[in-house]
C-alpha cells in the first residue's frame, strides 16, 4: 500500500469546552475516494477544518507528506448579488492566476463555458463546478469537498459526482467527501467513514451500509432521503482524549424517534 498523503492518529480536537473529535485515526492514499457521513453536530465539519490546517489537534498527531496540496470544495459560498465578478476574475481571487491555470481549471471542472459569465447569474451546478475549478487550480494531491452538491437535485449532483470521478482519475489525486446523499455515497466511495464525535465504523460501502453502528445512525433503507438518527454510546472512551465528556455526551444521548425499517 503507498504511503499515505495526509493521516490523523489518535485525534482529538476541542471546540471551547466541547469535545468536538476524540480518538479520530484515519489516513488518505492517492486515488481513493473517501466519504465521510454522520448526523448533524457529528464533527464532519470539524474533521474536514483539522485536514486542511484550520484547526490545531488538542490531542493526537497529524502528518502529511511534504508539500502536499489540498483543494477544497466549501460548501456554500456567498457572494454580494450587487458584486460585478465574472468567473474568470473569481479565480484570480485573492492570488492572480494565468489566463491558461485558469482556462485549465475550467475545463478540469467541466466548466469551461462559464468563463465570462457573472457569478451572480450561475445555477447551483454551475456555481459549484467554478468552486471546484477553484480547488482544482494548484492541482491538489487531495481534494475535499464539503457537502458540494447540497441544493442541487439529482440529477445535477450524480453530474457533479461524475465529474469528480474524472477528476479523481486525471489527477490520480484522494478525495475526501462529506455527504448526505447515502446512494450517492454507496455508488461513488472506495472507502465509507460513518462519524459521531469518534468513528463509529468504516470500510467499503456494502460492509459499513451493514454495520450496527451505522444502521443505528441511517436506518436500514437505502435511499438517500433518509432521517438521520443519535446513537447510544454504550462503550467508553480513552480518558487520554478527552477532559470533559459529559458535556459532549449530552448531546448524544437524544434521539430523533423513527421507526428503522
Amino acid at each position: 500500500m503507498s504511503k499515505p498523503l495526509i493521516a490523523l492518529k489518535n485525534v482529538c480536537v476541542h471546540i471551547g469546552a466541547k469535545v468536538a473529535l476524540h480518538d479520530v485515526s484515519l489516513s488518505l492514499t492517492s486515488g481513493e475516494i473517501v466519504t465521510v457521513v454522520g448526523p448533524n453536530g457529528s464533527g464532519k465539519s470539524t474533521l474536514l477544518r483539522t485536514l486542511i490546517g484550520a484547526l490545531k489537534p488538542t490531542g493526537g498527531t497529524l502528518t502529511h507528506r511534504p508539500n502536499l496540496r489540498i483543494g477544497y470544495v466549501p460548501q456554500k459560498l456567498h457572494i454580494d448579488p450587487t458584486l460585478p465578478l465574472t468567473v474568470r476574475r473569481f479565480l484570480s481571487l485573492p492570488q492572480r492566476v494565468s489566463d491558461d491555470v485558469a482556462q485549465k481549471a475550467l475545463q478540469d471542472a467541466g466548466a469551461e463555458a462559464l468563463e465570462h459569465q457573472q457569478m451572480t447569474s450561475l445555477s447551483g451546478g454551475q456555481f459549484q463546478r467554478v468552486l471546484l475549478a477553484r480547488a482544482l487550480l494548484n492541482r491538489p494531491h487531495i481534494l475535499i469537498l464539503d457537502e458540494a452538491t447540497q441544493g442541487l437535485d439529482q440529477p445535477g449532483s450524480a453530474d457533479f459526482y461524475a465529474q469528480i470521478e474524472r477528476v479523481r482519475q486525471q489527477f490520480g489525486c484522494a478525495v475526501l467527501m462529506v455527504s448526505h446523499e447515502l446512494h450517492v455515497v454507496m455508488a461513488a466511495s472506495d472507502r465509507v467513514i460513518c462519524l459521531n464525535g469518534h468513528i463509529c465504523c468504516e470500510g467499503a460501502p456494502e460492509t459499513v451500509a451493514s454495520a450496527p453502528e451505522y444502521r443505528a445512525l441511517f436506518g436500514s433503507g437505502t435511499h438517500g432521503a433518509l432521517a438521520l438518527y443519535r446513537h447510544e454510546h454504550s462503550h467508553t472512551h480513552d480518558e487520554n482524549c478527552a477532559h470533559d465528556h459529559n458535556h459532549h455526551h449530552a448531546d448524544d444521548q437524544t434521539h430523533a424517534h423513527g421507526d428503522h425499517t
